[in-house]
Parts: C-alpha cells; structure tokens; sequence
C-alpha cells in the first residue's frame, strides 16, 4: 500500500483536535512522535498513513485528510499502540473515535471496511461478542465476493479457529450488549447523526 503523504499546506481544521481530544478523553497535542505505535502496529503495512501519521495530521487540524485516510479503517484495534505509548496516550481510543467520526460526517472512504465493520457490529449486536462465520457471511453477502478467502476456511476449520456455533456469554450478557447498541443509536436519532 502506498503511503500517504501529509498535506499541510491545506487549511486547517483548528477544532479538530479539540473534538478528537473531548470524544476520545485522550491528549493528542501530547504526542511528541517518538514512532513506538508505527513500530509496534501489526496491520501498520497496509496503511496509506502510519498511525504516528495520522496522529500528527490530528495536531495539525487536518480533518478530511484524516477521516478520509485507510488507515483508520485497517486499524485492527489491538492497542500495541497504546502500550507502548511513553505519554500513555490511548491510540487505538483515538482511531477508534476518528472512525466514528468518519462514519458521521460521511467520510467513509473505504466501501468494503464498512462492509466488514457493520457485518462485524451486527455479529456483536446478535451474540454479544463476534461470532467469526457469521461475520464473514455477512461481509460475503455484503460485498457480493462469495468466494473471498474460501481458500482459508478449511486450514481455520481444521485448527478450531472458526466455529459454526457462536460463542454465549453468561448471565444475559448479550442482551446487556444489544441494550448498548439500542441506546447508541436512540442517542443518535436525538442528536440527528448517522449511526
């Protein structure tokens, strides 16, 4: 994947950061850019931007470069990038949040990301955790590839990586699940944003 490079002649966005910083209770302006969350990110080489990237194009108010960007998207939310952020600054918070964002404001770039990240949601809605085979159907049906990565399910099968069955949580933790998702999207229909 080509890397982005960052734009900084554009005009800037100076709320931009204050909005990041305010949603996802992190202090981007902290990040001195030391390179540890890049070093560390494991989907890092299918970036168009690296995660230390896109946290200076946050500082530097550069929002539709930002929420335009892949790498938001291919962020696989693992927080290596926290961990080993010396200004304890939650980075996965932070992409996560740009995502939201992106989502709102219709800047979703990336149509089969959405595509795998609603099948994925709706697994999580459904079950209360994600359920592996049901997330691919779903991306399947979604993207009309029915026979994307076909060719892996029988060495996944083989190793218990995929079951057929979702996974249950106990004690009505599912339902706890779906109260969350119900409660995000009323807040969304009162607020009047896309959810």
């Amino acid at each position: 994947m080509q890397e982005t490079p960052l734009d900084i002649v554009r005009s800037k966005d100076r709320d931009f950061i204050r909005e990041v910083e305010a949603e996802s209770g992190q202090i981007v302006s902290n990040c001195y850019q030391c390179g540890n969350c890049t070093a560390g990110c494991p989907a890092g080489f299918t970036y168009d931007m690296q995660t230390n990237q896109v946290m200076r194009a946050v500082q530097l108010g550069l929002r539709e470069q930002v929420l335009h960007s892949e790498a938001i998207w291919m962020c696989l939310s693992c927080s290596t990038c926290s961990l080993r952020c010396p200004n304890n600054i939650d980075v996965a918070a932070v992409m996560e949040t740009l995502r939201h964002m992106a989502r709102r404001e219709g800047c979703i770039s990336v149509g089969r990301m959405n595509k795998f990240w609603m099948s994925f949601l709706n697994t999580v809605q459904a079950f209360g955790r994600s359920f592996e085979i049901g997330t691919m159907a779903l991306y399947m049906f979604r993207s009309l590839r029915m026979t994307t990565d076909v060719d892996l399910a029988p060495g996944a099968l083989s190793k218990g990586k995929l079951g057929f069955i979702p996974h249950t949580i106990p004690d009505g933790g599912a339902k706890a699940v779906g109260r969350i998702f119900k409660r995000y999207k009323e807040r969304c229909e009162r607020e009047g944003v896309r959810p």
